[in-house]
């Protein structure tokens, strides 16, 4: 049989020679921060308009402008999603904490209380830049002794069971508009928390970084979820969710390391400002 074709799994644990070394940021703490019930409204102000009623309720064009000239969908749109976040259905529920780590060629070891903890493996574009997730946190022969934060953040919690009840009832705007709002908080949620874990290295955005900003990742580093192109393979949630144990916010991994519920956001966090999203 034909040899498999090679992966960035493969590709040589070489160092990116476009990526600097920098000062470690130690963890400022390693405290697990467990935040039930999210206020909705401020929870809200970081959630995408754009990506609710375009991507997911459909409504072509954009939302504000629409929105501004009273179009009747966006209007009717509007109404819906109202009536979804004064029903009280759904529960925004985070969790995340600060490991301390190191890289080693392509690896990333996690580390709490000076104990390893956990190492994950990334892949490495073989040409390009040869980026790999790990060049993002100081090195152990520079010394090591840098950071990286762990979240997931739900909105999930009895969307499943309000939504077959609403099929049933024949309410099939508010099931959709409801499934849709849950999923995009759980990615406000992200947002806020991402600002917090920003706040807490002290690396706070600038005073006129606008909500758009946020939207478009105009931010001091980035935060990578498994099974996108940077970070491909899905089992490393396994590590995640044994380090932050997301079942006390009510958030389960599947067989195949899917979360469940499906309004759920997990992440891992870096801090280095040449940080961006890559492939590989």
């Amino acid at each position: 049989t034909a040899a498999s074709a090679p992966t960035g799994f493969d590709a040589p644990s070489v160092r990116s020679a476009r990526v600097d070394v920098l000062a470690a940021l130690p963890p400022p703490d390693e405290e697990e921060q467990v935040l039930e019930d999210l206020d909705t409204q401020e929870i809200w102000t970081y959630l995408n308009p754009q990506m609710l009623y375009g991507k997911h309720l459909g409504l072509r064009g954009s939302f504000a402008a629409l929105r501004a000239k009273g179009d009747p969908k966006a209007l009717e749109l509007e109404t819906v999603v109202r009536t979804v976040l004064e029903s009280g259905w759904i529960r925004i529920r985070a969790i995340y904490r600060f490991l301390g780590a190191e890289s080693s060629g392509n690896d990333l070891h996690l580390f709490q209380k000076g104990r390893r903890v956990a190492t994950l493996t990334f892949p490495r574009q073989r040409s390009g830049e040869n980026l790999c997730l790990s060049d993002y946190v100081r090195p152990a022969e520079e010394g090591g002794g840098d950071s990286v934060a762990l979240f997931v953040t739900t909105a999930g919690e009895g969307i499943r069971e309000r939504t077959e009840a609403l099929k049933q009832e024949g309410r099939y705007l508010l099931c959709h508009a409801l499934q849709a709002t849950a999923l995009e908080l759980a990615e406000a949620a992200a947002e806020w928390v991402h600002r917090r874990i920003r706040e807490g290295w002290g690396i706070p955005d600038p005073p006129d970084t606008t909500m758009k900003d946020l939207f478009q990742a105009r931010y001091r580093g980035k935060r990578y979820s498994f099974g996108y192109p940077a970070c491909p393979d899905m089992s490393a949630q396994s590590d995640l969710f044994r380090l932050l144990r997301p079942e006390r916010i009510g958030v389960s991994l599947t067989e195949g390391f899917m979360m469940d519920p499906e309004a759920s956001v997990s992440a891992l966090v870096v801090h280095h400002p040449q940080a961006k999203y890559f492939g590989a």
